[in-house]
């Protein structure tokens, strides 16, 4: 197929990419991925350095992000993010998870749309512009960790390492629109105290599952109140409302070891989605009250942890580099894309809170069942990520600040 022949070089990528089972918690592929990328980089004249958030960490596990790197000599620099962590496939696949199988316009495989298809198509730009004179530098960072909140990944590059840049465009999105923002996040853990005992005399103890589900039902005013919460920008095209919303859902539940035994410990965690402009510490202090008037309203026993939190963002759209990217989209694709706020979160409120411009561009469209069952990517979202990063690569450095 002719029209495939302009990603040979991206899908010869992809697929040794997503041959690596780079899941963030055994973090097992973390290495062996950052080498093909550094291979690869030192392969088409670029030069590329691994930052390694283990020494931040402490704990032995190898967290290896990758900054590759076109030096033009300017002294503006645009920063290209994506990640290559991934969460695990699940079960019932047709077509197998860690092998790229192309069919149809289609990639499919765990990682394809979120994040490799946004590295290979970088570095495919990265390797059409090796040879021309340029007036900005460029730099992939390619993260790791963002799937469990990018603490020893991007974040330690950024905030730790002390990574620089002017502007940033994060390979993390889809590309129905251009977005100008993301959702802060808070996950939490509520574990809830009984008495365990024998299910054959359960007057004798306190079943934690009915304490905790006490608990469980009376946030649901908590998220009926953050519902109320409405952002500035608009949601993602196909979201049931214009604008993003707070929202807050239980997303796992823990308890018990056997049917005859009363379970005295019942744990449950939720996931708190922030506007990209509402402020963590004030969501924060929302929660906490309303978790010690629970607690009185149903006598529970019960503690909160916060496992998780990381802030939103929300970049004006009277930036020039807002615009710019816009223009360079529409040159791309000879579509003008609306401005937007992603309901998820991703790396980029890392560089938001380093000062650095912050827009979000890429291959996941909507329906790319990414952290779902086939995860696939277009191969036409492919190439037109490639090619508005090559056209993003040429503009003059008055373009980006």
């Amino acid at each position: 197929m002719s029209e495939l022949a302009p990603l040979d070089y991206e899908l010869s990528l992809l697929s040794r990419l997503v041959e690596i089972n780079t899941e963030s918690v055994p973090k097992k592929g973390y290495s062996e991925c950052a080498s093909v990328i550094v291979e690869e980089a030192e392969k088409n004249s670029l030069t590329a350095e691994i930052v390694d958030g283990e020494k931040g960490a402490n704990d032995g596990l190898s967290r290896p992000n990758v900054i590759v790197t076109l030096d033009s000599g300017s002294d503006t620099t645009v920063l290209l993010e994506s990640h290559f962590d991934v969460v695990p496939p699940g079960t019932g696949w047709k077509y197998p998870p860690f092998k790229l199988t192309v069919e149809q316009g289609k990639a499919y495989g765990r990682g394809t749309a979120d994040n490799k298809a946004g590295i290979v198509a970088v570095m495919g730009a990265l390797r059409q512009l090796s040879n021309e004179k340029l007036d900005v530098n460029l730099k992939l960072v390619a993260g790791v960790d963002e799937e469990i909140g990018g603490r020893y990944g991007v974040d330690y590059v950024m905030s730790d390492w002390g990574l620089k840049g002017d502007a940033a465009l994060i390979v993390d999105a889809g590309p129905e629109s251009l977005f100008l923002g993301a959702s802060g996040i808070i996950w939490g853990k509520v574990t809830v105290k009984g008495k365990q005992g024998h299910a054959g005399y359960p007057f004798k103890a306190k079943n934690a599952i009915e304490e905790a589900m006490k608990l469980i039902d009376c946030f649901e005013d908590y998220e009926k109140l953050v519902e109320k919460k409405e952002s500035t920008l608009h949601a993602p095209v196909g979201s049931p409302r214009k604008f993003v919303w707070g929202r807050y859902s239980v997303t796992m539940i823990r308890a018990g070891e056997k049917e005859n035994v009363i379970p005295g410990i019942c744990e449950f965690r939720f996931d708190r989605r922030l506007l990209p402009e509402e402020s963590l510490e004030n969501a924060e202090g929302e929660l906490m009250d309303f978790f010690k008037n629970a607690l009185d309203e149903t006598g529970c026993e019960a503690f909160l942890e916060l496992v998780n939190k990381q802030n939103g963002y929300c970049t004006s759209s009277d930036l020039v580099f807002v615009q710019t990217v816009s223009e360079t989209i529409q040159k791309t694709t000879g579509q003008r894309l609306p401005f937007a706020a992603e309901l998820g979160g991703n790396d980029g409120s890392f560089f938001a809170k380093n000062g650095i411009p912050v827009v979000c561009y890429g291959p996941i469209r909507a329906d790319t069942h990414y952290h779902g069952v086939d995860e696939f990517v277009y191969l036409q979202d492919i190439k037109n990520t490639r090619d508005s990063v090559v056209n993003l690569g040429k503009v003059s450095r008055d373009k980006i600040v």
